[in-house]
């Protein structure tokens, strides 16, 4: 089994022979990848690897896909396929397919090829390495099948660098046993979802009910045996734990006849997590990576009987999606004091207000005051995420640096005009207010799209008690409009809600629009980026910084604390509040590293020389 040591001392044409059968039938990939050596880590390997697919002409690229083998085609029957892509296949169960799965599958195999003139290709290994199901398989091809020919290239060209990926990881025998925890662990937490979303195999956590609740216990369960020393529930349904920091020395006292050394300062707190509720119908990603990851990292810090020179707390946020009551950020803003107490008597769709809800939970709403946590010794707050977007996916690149969280503001929003019979109404005497929002709905995809880095959504459109044959009378809608700063995004609230009285007021119509969240734009604190920035370099891998256009909790932390956070791209084109939400274990162990790597950084930070009034660590 080579070492990196060894590939980067090698010829050229030993090199090449350590990489042979990583690329199907491709040896030029290896020939244009070792010529980037010394290579400081195998992340690095994959990405040179990777780069020189992505460098090479279309046609080289193009036979690289059609060197791959159909999947349980006739080379796998034939028994001619490489040891690799043998091995591949029946881990996946692919070799005892049933007749009726052969059948489809060559019936897909056919109509993919014929439709993009390449065979498909998918890491049948999966995101864990070990193995998708035949059914996970055949579902993956009926779905790409859909796909535009250029998009489709794109992603079996993805799909075969992480069939490679996989490939170096078993060629030098490296395992990401961490992030396999971590991939494992939101899986498991993807078992609880509300009713009737599980019972449709969807996943779907709203705050407080009892999926929520189950969530709850089995982060605490987690946080209690990776070595947390502190944990707990508090009034709003936030889990946390909390790994102690070594306590400081006191000064040597010297001389006996010297006064007695001045007692070491409190220790301050790191504090880093995410939320854990859900969108309906959502990924197992989103939020709850950034819970795992920093758990992980306190169970390696645990055995190693390490400890830090501050407290470390891990929060999972019992609310940020909004889906249960109109307030967002509920959670991470009652850890910084800033909790509402007029949510306590919004009700959800079911008439539950959020005060019996909490009740229901076992939670005290009188007790909300206690959550802040001791903001003066805090040192900051930095979080992990999923991208949510397909810029890193693109890129190829497994890791980005935020720069800044866009700002945003949402209106929960109604239009009312008159119900009346379909067929006697003639259309220059309706007021139909489905058509009213329909016509906002097309301003605001044209007035976001004129900033240029500006994004408006609609993303609730509803006609309470509609009928095929009634003017809609009413139409109940959402707006979410996000911008990189807030002055941008509140010129493009203020014309979307300007646009929306003339349109009512040329109908005849007439609109309630109720705030249900405005936050600021949170850019990072450079200081703590570049921190994010070196634990990327520190790992062999370039640095992309990036804005967020999705919120986060940090933008609450952002308020009260320097924040930064490290974006992990997600699969299937980056795509997110979706149940095709996807990441690598690979990837999951990249960010434990890098956060170890941060965490390291700080501690020599708070060793160094005092800082300058006013600076932060």
């Amino acid at each position: 089994m080579p070492t990196l040591e060894q590939l980067n001392d090698a010829s050229p044409q030993d090199a090449r022979g350590m990489l042979d059968g990583i690329y199907e039938h491709s040896p030029w990939v290896a020939e244009r990848a070792i010529a980037s050596r010394p290579f400081r880590s195998l992340a690095q390997l994959k990405l040179a690897m990777s780069a020189a697919v992505a460098g090479a002409p279309q046609a080289a690229r193009l036979a690289l896909v059609r060197a791959h083998p159909e999947l349980a085609g006739k080379a796998m029957l034939a028994s001619s396929l490489t040891a690799e892509s043998t091995d591949e296949q029946t881990r996946s169960g692919l070799t005892h397919c049933s007749p009726e799965e052969l059948a489809r599958l060559n019936e897909l195999n056919a109509a993919y090829n014929a439709r993009f003139g390449f065979p498909f290709i998918l890491a049948v290994r999966g995101p864990r390495g070990t193995g998708l199901s035949r059914a996970a398989i055949i579902a993956t091809l009926a779905r790409r099948l859909e796909g535009h020919p250029d998009v489709e290239l794109a992603e079996c060209l993805r799909q075969v660098d992480r069939i490679a990926a996989l490939r170096l990881n078993d060629r030098f025998g490296v395992q990401p046993a961490d992030g396999n925890r971590v991939w494992d662990w939101a899986e498991t937490l993807a078992q609880y979802s509300d009713p009737p979303f599980k019972q449709a195999g969807q996943l779907t956590v709203t705050y407080l009910t009892e999926a929520h609740q189950a969530c709850a216990r089995q982060l605490l369960d987690w946080m209690r045996e990776s070595g947390f020393d502190e944990t707990g529930v508090d009034a709003v349904g936030n889990v946390w734990g909390r790994y102690l920091g070594r306590q400081q020395e006191r000064a040597m006292a010297g001389a006996s006849a010297s006064p007695p050394a001045a007692a070491a300062p409190p220790l301050k707190t790191l504090y880093t997590g995410s939320h854990f509720d859900t969108v309906r119908n959502g990924g197992k990603y989103d939020g709850r990576l950034g819970i795992l990851v920093p758990m992980a990292v306190v169970r390696q810090l645990a055995r190693e009987g390490r400890r830090l020179p501050y407290h470390l707390e891990v929060i999972g946020f019992a609310e940020e999606e909004g889906q249960r009551y109109k307030a967002t950020f509920l959670g991470s803003g009652a850890v910084i004091g800033q909790f509402e107490a007029g949510w306590l008597e919004q009700a959800d769709a079911d008439g539950v207000t959020m005060r019996a809800a909490m009740q229901a939970a076992g939670l005290d709403p009188s007790a909300v005051d206690t959550c802040r946590r001791d903001l003066e010794h805090a040192l900051g707050f930095i979080e992990v995420h999923i991208e949510q977007g397909p810029v890193l996916d693109e890129l190829g690149l497994p890791l980005g640096v935020v720069t800044s969280i866009n700002g945003g503001v949402r209106h929960v929003a109604a239009v009312t005009g008159v119900a009346s019979h379909a067929g006697t109404t003639p259309m220059d005497r309706r007021r139909d207010a489905a058509c009213g929002v329909a016509e906002l709905a097309l301003h605001v995809e044209r007035r976001a799209a004129a900033d240029g880095d500006s994004v408006g959504t609609i993303g609730v459109l509803q006609v309470p008690s509609g009928s095929i044959n009634v003017v809609p009378g009413r139409c109940d809608f959402t707006l979410d409009l996000r911008a990189p700063n807030d002055e941008q995004r509140d010129r493009l609230a203020a014309d979307v809600l300007a646009e929306l009285q003339r349109i009512c007021e040329r109908r005849g119509l007439h609109f309630t629009a109720e705030q249900s969240m405005r936050a600021a734009a949170a850019p990072s604190h450079p200081a703590w980026q570049q921190r994010w920035e070196r634990a990327v370099v520190a790992l062999g891998l370039p640095v992309h910084r990036m804005t967020s256009g999705a919120g986060h909790d940090a933008m609450k932390l952002h308020e009260v604390m320097p924040q930064a956070m490290l974006f992990v791209r997600g699969g299937n084109g980056g795509i997110s509040h979706n149940p095709l939400e996807t990441i690598t274990a690979d990837d999951a162990q990249l960010c434990i590293d890098a956060f170890r790597h941060y965490l390291g950084q700080l501690e020599t930070d708070l060793a160094g020389p005092p800082a300058t009034a006013g600076a932060t660590p």
